[in-house]
């Protein structure tokens, strides 16, 4: 959960300024959290209080209005309470969702909350295959699945190819909201790393949606290692303000998430 909120502080200077290289500085003065960080902490403070995750985004959106929210998120926000939910297929639906691989017990758990915390706001099946895709590779990393288990689960439950190489994808690859456009690779930036950083330079270095990417990325890197290193670690909590370190604290305890390192440690240790 912290993963994606780290993943999204770094790419968010690149979103708009892709870079394709992992050669690039993780933090500068510009390094911010994004609606993909107030998003993940809404799934968490609804999984939190066991309220209604939408309740939770609207909530949460109305503190951070300027965040970053797409069009189709910013529609539903304005239809108000009880408006029908919009056929997206959009990669937000899994940017927010990893919370919920942190909180579920089992696989039939985690694919169920995912989808009930998505068709609030992406009622379409490839928004839908997205989270639950995110949210079970996060489940298995922490579980200690390796990453050829994880691979297979995630290509022959949901039908990724996960075989194709970033260096493949790099040079042509352009801005892409789908979760089909986004899942996919940021799970291989994953898979191909070797550690937190290197997943989440991974992401970044494909370019396009670069906080999204490496969001996701970071999720399942820091289930899978343990965490977040420390020193990336600190730099994100400074980021973040006290809402949010509140929730995010309180979400890491409940859950016994590995928070390593600094301010952050500090902070979630009481």
């Amino acid at each position: 959960m912290f993963g994606a909120i780290a993943g999204d502080v770094i790419g968010s200077v690149y979103e708009r300024n892709n870079v394709k290289t992992k050669t690039f500085a993780l933090f500068d003065a510009a390094s911010r959290f994004t609606d993909d960080t107030v998003l993940t902490v809404a799934v968490a403070r609804a999984l939190l209080h066991g309220e209604s995750p939408g309740r939770a985004m609207r909530e949460m959106h109305g503190l951070y209005p300027e965040a970053g929210f797409g069009p189709t998120f910013r529609a539903w926000i304005e239809a108000g309470d009880g408006a029908a939910p919009p056929m997206s297929a959009s990669n937000g639906a899994a940017m927010r969702i990893s919370p919920v691989g942190w909180a579920c017990a089992t696989l039939d758990e985690v694919m169920d909350t995912a989808e009930r915390f998505t068709v609030v706001t992406h009622d379409h099946p490839e928004g839908v295959k997205g989270a639950q895709a995110t949210a079970a590779a996060v489940f298995l990393a922490r579980q200690g699945a390796g990453k050829d288990a994880l691979r297979d689960h995630v290509e022959r439950v949901f039908g990724y190819d996960l075989s194709v190489a970033l260096d493949q994808v790099r040079p042509g690859y352009a801005f892409d909201l789908s979760c089909a456009g986004t899942v996919p690779h940021a799970i291989r930036a994953f898979l191909e790393a070797h550690d937190f950083e290197d997943a989440v330079r991974n992401a970044v270095s494909i370019g396009g949606d670069s906080d999204t990417l490496a969001a996701i990325a970071g999720a399942i890197a820091e289930a899978h290692w343990g965490g977040v290193p420390a020193p990336i670690a600190q730099a994100v909590w400074e980021r973040l303000d006290a809402p949010l370190r509140e929730i995010t604290q309180r979400f890491c305890a409940a859950y016994a998430l590995p928070f390593t390192g600094g301010a952050a440690s500090s902070a979630a240790s009481g």
